[in-house]
């Protein structure tokens, strides 16, 4: 189809299908997920000390990507584990009848239900979701992965859709940031038994179907993420990972990433978020994620500034097509 005659959205689409052929680096194993919870701080860089609280709420802001509100309980790195396990092992899209659709009534002021009910959802097994997570495949560990799961289920994602700037806006007037999604990740959980190749299926919330279906993924290489020792560069790798045009970050979007804001803490507190932030950039080159990086002092006095620059281990797939030589193309 000539391209004069593609509508926007077609445009858009196959704009977004050379980004992705251009950003493959040759993953065996990529966790596929929405670019928002790859690039989101909504997870703590720890295990321990979290907020169980119900009443727990809490915007997070990496700008200007996401800007997430967690309510329920605050989520730590098991959970951002757990996720990445799910999706590293697929999500199957599912259409079921809907039992409320009637052929033969039409809503009135509301939108009328459709035949089918679109679901997304990962099917595997005990062992596959602890061999994807590093854990040892023995049955004394099932019940921590549920637990995970269920914490996960209990909490609420307010997603904002709209701009950064948008969102900025309508806080300063104390108003809500325009368009957004609210649903939990995690909708069901459901498992036939207690053995390790027991079934078990995971059926995702509304707003991550919706992702799916609009096709706003990334890849993230999973392998890298779950050699990964620092809790810190468990936070990092995922941003740094989805963005495949980036080789730096500033300091104040490492403080975003890890739940903090980097302005308002003591200089003790930097020094320690500074140090955190070297031995996560080291964990992620001792993870084949990446090649080299660098700290850069950037301004002087009170406006001083770091940022890291990186060199990713797998060249994008663009740059492997330079490296084919002509004799690899004879044949």
């Amino acid at each position: 189809m000539p391209s004069d005659n593609l509508t926007d959205r077609e445009r858009k689409r196959l704009d977004r299908f050379e980004r992705m052929q251009q950003n493959r680096r040759g993953r065996t194993s990529p966790a596929v997920m929405p670019s928002k919870l790859a690039r989101t701080a909504a997870f703590a860089p720890r295990k321990k000390n979290l907020v169980t609280d119900s009443n727990f709420k809490r915007v997070y802001e990496f700008r200007p990507h996401t800007v997430v509100e967690v309510s329920g309980r605050e989520l730590g790195t098991q959970h951002r584990d757990a996720l990445y396990a799910l999706f590293k092992l697929r999500a199957k899209r599912t259409e079921e009848p809907n039992p409320l659709y009637n052929p033969n009534i039409s809503a009135v002021g509301l939108k009328a239900p459709k035949p089918t009910l679109i679901y997304y959802h990962t099917l595997t097994t005990w062992r596959e979701i602890l061999k994807a997570t590093g854990r040892t495949a023995h049955v004394n560990n099932l019940g921590t992965v549920l637990r995970t799961f269920e914490e996960m289920r209990k909490v609420n994602f307010r997603v904002y859709t709209g701009t950064f700037d948008q969102y900025q806006a309508a806080s300063k007037r104390g108003r809500l940031a325009g368009p957004g999604f609210s649903d939990n990740l995690l909708n069901e959980i459901e498992w036939s038994g207690i053995e390790l190749d027991s079934p078990v299926r995971v059926r995702y919330g509304a707003w991550v179907k919706e992702m799916f279906e609009t096709k706003t993924l990334v890849s993230v290489d999973s392998e890298v993420y779950f050699k990964l020792k620092s809790d810190y560069a468990k936070s990092l790798w995922p941003a740094i990972d989805s963005q495949n045009s980036y080789s730096w970050i500033d300091v104040e979007a490492v403080a975003e990433l890890s739940g903090l804001e980097y302005a308002s803490l003591t200089t003790r507190q930097k020094v320690k978020l500074r140090e955190e932030t070297r031995q996560a950039f080291d964990d992620m080159v001792a993870a084949g994620g990446l090649a080299e990086w660098r700290c850069e002092q950037t301004g002087s006095g009170r406006i001083k500034g770091y940022r890291y620059h990186y060199v990713h281990a797998a060249p994008r797939q663009g740059v492997l097509d330079l490296l084919i030589s002509e004799d690899d193309l004879s044949y």
